[in-house]
């Protein structure tokens, strides 16, 4: 499962909202590797990039993603992965933002609100795609 969320730029292919995310640099550092990426979010005509820092943390089995610059005001996510067997694993989500502007809050507060709450399904569904349903494990997210 850690493969699979630190996979940043397969995200438009699955996640929710997300119509595009390019990495613009990426670098080792005391065992991590850290990313510089831009991600587009949109819902018919509005859309809105956002760029972001991302730690991957392999040893420690855990992803960290800090909002840099784009609409929010601020932006936190953080993903734990706990083994829970051979081959699966209880995944730990956290996302909480807040927009920069009330009129953007206003117009896409609702559909982000909605398509963040169904992050956690859009991963799972991918996966079962990829590693096959059936496993033992959970996602949990919070936001």
């Amino acid at each position: 499962m850690f493969d699979l969320v630190a996979d940043i730029e397969r995200y438009p292919e699955f996640v929710p909202l997300c119509q595009s995310l390019n990495t613009r640099t990426s670098r080792e550092k005391a065992g991590r590797e850290i990313l510089l990426a831009d991600m587009t979010a949109g819902y018919k005509s509005i859309r809105e990039t956002f760029t972001c820092q991302v730690v991957l943390n392999r040893e420690d089995q855990e992803i960290r993603a800090s909002y840099i610059d784009g609409p929010f005001k601020y932006l936190e996510n953080k993903w734990h992965f706990e083994a829970t067997g051979d081959n699966s694993c209880n995944v730990h989500f956290h996302l909480d933002y807040e927009f920069k502007s009330r009129a953007l809050a206003m117009l896409m507060g609702a559909m982000f609100d909605k398509a963040f709450a169904r992050f956690t399904q859009a991963f799972e569904e991918r996966a079962d795609e990829l590693y096959g349903g059936g496993g033992e494990g959970s996602l949990d997210g919070e936001g």
